[in-house]
């Protein structure tokens, strides 16, 4: 399956029903950037973190937790973290080295990011570079889990080091499919760990968690530009060696 049968499949599956097998999870999730305010049970948010608490993690440690956020809670915490926005809170330094500076991003992935960018600004929404103004009232979207119901902050213990960060994606992706397959969306948002301070302050977070990412969660809106968004993978040839004596 090549790159371009695999965008076409992903497109025409569209995310406006459930995942009937883990391949149309794959193939529909994405990360969805407008939801509708469509309620999703407390029940069922239990659910799927029941089925990715499934997940697997070194020596079976499990070493993440994971914050809830819905109603007066969650607009509380959007509002300090506006706040912070505003103010110039962003911190210096993350606790851990999420990604490099703006400027210093190598081949190929600086190429991947400015393609990633110039589609979902110029191509999605219409904003241009030079709209600083623009691009951040887009940014800003993002601490209000872009209007998603559900609100998650995942953190792992500080114990385990950087294994539990391996065990925080891959509870992460499970719970992005399971998602799919009950007919939500998500969204995977390293924004929040700009403002973790603040994320401490208000989910009462001990020092010995690290904060990984916040994730949305809800019902995608089919109307909005951003639904039409879309990214595109690098085919298995640009980053699989096979080492094998037969000829594939």
């Amino acid at each position: 399956m090549n790159d371009t049968t695999t965008t076409k499949l992903a497109a025409s599956a569209g995310p406006a029903k459930g995942a009937a097998t883990v391949v149309e999870a794959l193939l529909t999730r994405r990360s969805v950037r407008a939801f509708l305010p469509t309620p999703v049970p407390r029940a069922e948010v239990e659910r799927l973190l029941a089925l990715a608490s499934r997940s697997a993690s070194n020596s079976n440690g499990q070493p993440w937790h994971v914050h809830v956020l819905t109603g007066e809670p969650k607009r509380r915490l959007t509002e300090a973290l506006w706040q912070a926005l505003d103010g110039d809170g962003r911190v210096t330094e993350q606790e851990y080295p999420y990604q490099p500076a703006a400027q210093d991003w190598e081949e190929p992935f600086r190429s991947r990011r400015q393609t990633f960018g110039e589609g979902l600004y110029r191509e999605t929404l219409g904003i241009e570079a030079h709209d600083a103004e623009g691009r951040l009232a887009h940014h800003r979207r993002n601490y209000d889990f872009f209007g998603a119901p559900v609100g998650l902050v995942l953190t792992v213990s500080r114990s385990p080091l950087a294994g539990a960060l391996i065990d925080a994606g891959l509870f992460l992706q499970a719970l992005m499919l399971l998602a799919r397959q009950a007919g939500l969306d998500t969204c995977p948002q390293a924004s929040f760990i700009d403002f973790y301070p603040v994320l401490r302050q208000h989910l009462k977070i001990p020092d010995d968690q690290i904060i990984v990412c916040g994730l949305a969660l809800g019902h995608a809106d089919p109307d909005h530009r951003l639904s039409r968004h879309r990214t595109a993978r690098e085919p298995v040839g640009t980053f699989t060696t096979f080492h094998s004596g037969e000829t594939v």
